[in-house]
């Protein structure tokens, strides 16, 4: 399985960041391998969260795992099957190992509020 953790930084001991939309990197995961793939995320000023949506989807991620997704990026990813699991902290080693030892929630809707002023949307 193929999960995305919201990172602050490129590997295994980076904080996961708290908003999925404007994360610094997403972290794609292969659970069976533990192979990882860094890709930093570059949100523009409106529709961050849309965006990121689309960046996992293309990069085949059925899970996502970080602190709060908004209204939009929760919209994109929930129509593309994306199951996301919210309210992660520590590192992306405990965020990965909190999922696999089912101590993370299913998320079942948008945790992230909208921003406004030209910064987008989680």
């Amino acid at each position: 399985m193929k999960v995305c953790i919201t990172a602050r930084g490129e590997g295994f001991t980076a904080e996961v960041d708290p908003t999925f939309g404007r994360a610094a990197y997403f972290l794609f995961i292969d659970t069976d391998t533990r192979a990882l793939e860094a890709v930093a995320n570059v949100p523009g000023a409106h529709g961050a969260g849309v965006q990121a949506a689309q960046t996992v989807v293309e990069k085949g991620a059925t899970v996502v795992i970080t602190g709060s997704v908004g209204p939009n990026a929760y919209q994109g990813l929930a129509a593309a099957g994306i199951e996301m699991y919210t309210g992660a902290t520590g590192t992306v080693e405990q965020a990965l190992a909190n999922f696999q030892t089912g101590k993370l929630t299913r998320s079942g809707g948008a945790t992230g509020a909208r921003h406004g002023g030209g910064r987008g949307i989680q």
